[in-house]
């Protein structure tokens, strides 16, 4: 499998290709925004891993650009960036998962294989489209619709929208959503689910639309269009 490694930090870079070649991954390795994007749109990538701070072009604008253009190879974000807000800005330019500088070698190589043996959404859905209330999802190609309007979802959006849609007017606690989004993962840190949630409503409750995902304080989430939560 091919990896695409991008950061300006040579005794990062260094020691990380060499790491992930004893693994047996094939590693590129570019320094700058502009080079790293050249490399991501020619090449076959199993996996990119990109630094957030980058020369030329951030890490953030790649992902966003590789996004748009309908890029789906799994991103990993190398960052010292750890609000919620820096989250939420991550999630929503596309990025599947974050590590944060400093971080331990055995971490990262845990990362790499849980996003590089993540199953496309197709093949872990019992259905493709699901609807619930007004709003609809399109799974296999990660689009929702409401009010007229077409929203554009993330792999995470779009697991975390599905999860919801099929389990309408239920409780689910924290625990169930993050063991249920990052299944085999490295657990993220506490704030990574409140900041996938922030990025998904944002998309499906418009000005003027019902709210549809209500917070259970202290417990967890329940969706719906009811105000019973």
């Amino acid at each position: 499998m091919q990896i695409l490694l991008v950061d300006d930090e040579t005794e990062l870079t260094d020691p990380l290709t060499l790491v992930l070649q004893r693994e047996g991954y094939e590693v590129n390795v570019a320094h700058d925004g502009e080079t790293g994007y050249r490399l991501a749109t020619e090449g076959d990538y199993a996996l990119l891993i990109l630094d957030w701070m980058l020369p030329g072009l951030s890490g953030l604008e790649m992902c966003e650009r590789l996004r748009q253009s309908g890029d789906r190879t799994p991103v990993l974000f190398l960052t010292a960036k750890d609000t919620l807000d820096d989250r939420v800005l991550g999630l929503d330019a596309g990025a599947d998962d974050y590590l944060i500088k400093p971080f331990e070698l055995r971490e990262l190589l845990a990362r790499v294989r849980a996003l590089l043996r993540r199953p496309p959404i197709a093949e872990t859905s019992s259905s493709s489209r699901i609807q619930v209330s007004d709003l609809e999802l399109d799974v296999d190609n990660q689009l929702a619709s409401r009010c007229g309007r077409s929203i554009d979802l993330s792999e995470k959006e779009t697991q975390l929208l599905a999860y919801f849609m099929r389990s309408p007017n239920q409780l689910l606690t924290h625990e169930q959503l993050s063991q249920y989004l990052w299944q085999s993962e490295e657990k993220p840190s506490s704030n990574a689910l409140a900041a996938q949630i922030r990025l998904l409503r944002r998309k499906i409750e418009a000005k003027g639309e019902l709210p549809l995902i209500h917070t259970v304080y202290g417990k967890g989430y329940r969706f719906g269009s009811g105000d019973d939560s």
